[in-house]
């Protein structure tokens, strides 16, 4: 079982990014996922969620700017994220959760994708 982030980089505050996370190994449709984030010195928080039939959550610090995607097809989940802002600057990763509820907390996520660096200068 794998998950393999991508899509992070260097942006100017205001941009936009697209995370990708590709899944392998499980059955993806069954599965809620996740994206958190961890900025230097802090814990690891939750993001965004998104079950299996597309109901979505998110943190109120990104309501509105981020939006969570799934295409079962390819077994990937996505995030798409606008007017970014210096705060948002942190590794990204994306969970698999074997529930039909979005999961919002750490230990609730089965499976972990190995985090992509999101850098947003001002």
């Amino acid at each position: 079982v794998q998950l393999q982030a991508s899509g992070g980089g260097l942006v100017q505050a205001g941009g936009s990014l697209r995370l990708s996370c590709a899944a392998s190994g499980l059955t993806f449709s069954s599965y809620a996922m996740g994206w958190f984030r961890q900025a230097p010195g802090k814990e690891r928080e939750f993001v965004a969620g998104i079950n299996w039939i597309s109901r979505t959550l998110y943190a109120d610090s990104v309501k509105g700017r981020f939006t969570i995607s799934r295409d079962n097809a390819k077994n990937t989940v996505y995030l798409q994220m606008n007017s970014l802002k210096p705060e948002d600057t942190a590794v990204y990763y994306c969970a698999a959760a074997s529930s039909r509820c979005i999961a919002t907390s750490n230990d609730q996520y089965d499976v972990w994708g190995q985090g992509t660096q999101v850098t947003v200068s001002s």
